[in-house]
């Protein structure tokens, strides 16, 4: 029977008990700041509520800290204790060799599959494991309880007409506000340094001049020395020429569909027909990408190579126009949803001027309200222009993997996401050229997204101090 799972109870019930110790309090803090104004509510310096949210902080903050950071630490802290009980086992082995010996002691200790033969010594390991795992349990939990009543009881006696509790929620509302904006900012720094690190490595390897200019991908390296196998190329122009044109299709298919759509339900549909038909419309963003990959490859592949061979063109099975039309129809929603949006936020002022000034309703569409909601309709093209250039799964299945220096729309062709996957499926050594090489270009990827956001953004500021 697994033993891992009395410490999980134990910290279920010390969750369980916060939250209710926070309730508690909620009620019995604003139960004492009602009893101490009396009648006269205006002797309170903040609202009874504030007073109940005051003491439930302090009996929910104190428990919960002590729960994240046991969370945090259990498991060097177990570990440590773990090879100090081992001792004389671990003596003169390696890390790696210790690192397996205390993942089979894990393994054992919870009930799963172990590595070697139980003898014993690993029983008796694994079950001081597991023993040591469900006392460090009931401490936090013993400890967790006792800051929360601790807490409920100081803060309870400190309720009074006179106590600022408004200003202290708010401050811890503000706090957690901030933390969890910086958690945003931690975690792209997180992904940009991750990246960044392992693109040096294969900048180390390859140069980075060979990599952006290079005509010719061919990832494929030999693992050992004694291994037959391609020396690789990793020219990353065919990749990057596929992705810009497969996105370019797919932008001569949105922009205009997406764009007209907007206009004409913010300023000629009416109400019922707008209500019924931009539902309907914003359903395609919600359709998974594989089924539209599906829809090229069954459909809109075989269509585009029959019409091709019928007029006597060389049309490949799996082509870039394929893959642009339906990755187009796919981002129409993004475009015309946000586009409407910007279209239907201009000032009823504009439109009305324009049209006391003798203006038609076409002549004002033109060139009163789409200047003005320009800043609106270049974020939306330039979020489909992204969610294009991040699209996978119809490029897989209508585009195929080949990575062709091409501009013939016809041709099979791969891009920068699609290579990223094939280069990370299955079991990869990433000390190689060829799997450094889906950081490299996660890293090209991530500069021409941040260029088109401060682009975007550059626009709209632009625009917007023009026509407010």
């Amino acid at each position: 029977m697994p033993q891992g799972r009395p410490q999980g109870v134990q910290l279920t019930i010390l969750l369980i008990a916060i939250l209710a110790l926070a309730l508690i309090g909620l009620y019995f803090g604003r139960r004492r700041a009602l009893g101490t104004a009396g009648t006269n509510l205006s002797k309170l310096h903040s609202m009874p509520s504030y007073h109940g949210w005051y003491v439930a902080l302090w009996c929910g903050i104190p428990s919960g800290i002590v729960l994240v950071v046991w969370l945090v630490i259990q498991g060097p802290v177990l570990e440590a204790l773990l090879l100090s009980y081992l001792g004389p086992q671990v003596a003169g082995q390696s890390d790696a060799m210790i690192g397996l010996l205390l993942n089979d002691v894990r393994n054992l200790a919870s009930g799963d599959v172990v590595s070697r033969d139980v003898d014993p010594a690993l029983q008796a390991a694994a079950d001081r494991y597991a023993s040591m795992k469900s006392t460090a349990g009931a401490a936090v939990l013993a400890i967790g309880l006792a800051l929360g009543g601790a807490g409920f009881g100081w803060a309870w006696r400190r309720i009074s007409p006179g106590l600022r509790a408004r200003n202290k929620v708010e401050r811890v509302v503000n706090i957690v506000l901030i933390l969890s904006s910086c958690v945003a900012i931690v975690t792209t720094i997180g992904i940009v340094l991750s990246v960044l690190f392992e693109s040096i490595r294969f900048f180390s390897i390859i140069p980075f001049w060979d990599f952006l200019f290079g005509l010719k991908w061919s990832p494929q390296t030999a693992i050992r020395a004694d291994q037959v196998g391609s020396t690789g190329a990793f020219g990353a122009i065919p990749l990057f020429t596929g992705t810009l044109m497969i996105t370019l299709i797919a932008m001569l298919v949105a922009l205009p569909v997406g764009l007209f759509a907007a206009i004409y339900m913010a300023e000629f549909a009416s109400p019922r027909f707008r209500n019924v038909v931009k539902p309907i419309l914003e359903i395609l963003a919600g359709v998974p990408t594989v089924v539209y990959g599906f829809f090229a490859a069954l459909v809109v592949a075989p269509t585009i190579r029959g019409i091709g061979e019928s007029i006597g063109l060389d049309v490949a099975s799996e082509s870039a126009l394929a893959a642009g039309i339906v990755m187009g129809i796919m981002i129409i929603p993004f475009i015309s949803s946000l586009s409407d949006d910007a279209i239907v936020a201009v000032p009823n002022a504009l439109r009305e001027g324009s049209l006391a000034m003798g203006a038609t309703r076409s002549e004002t569409v033109v060139k009163v309200i789409l200047p003005a909601a320009l800043h609106g309709i270049v974020a939306a093209c330039l979020l489909a222009v992204s969610r294009a250039i991040g699209e996978t799964m119809i490029v897989v299945m209508a585009a195929g993997l080949a990575a062709n220096l091409t501009a013939n729309p016809l041709d099979a062709v791969t891009t920068v996401t699609v290579q990223i996957v094939t280069l990370l499926v299955g079991d990869q050594e990433f000390d190689s050229a060829k799997t450094l090489a889906a950081f490299a270009l996660g890293l090209m990827l991530f500069v021409v997204t941040l260029a088109l956001n401060v682009f975007a953004l550059h626009i709209a500021r632009k625009y917007r101090e023009q026509y407010d």
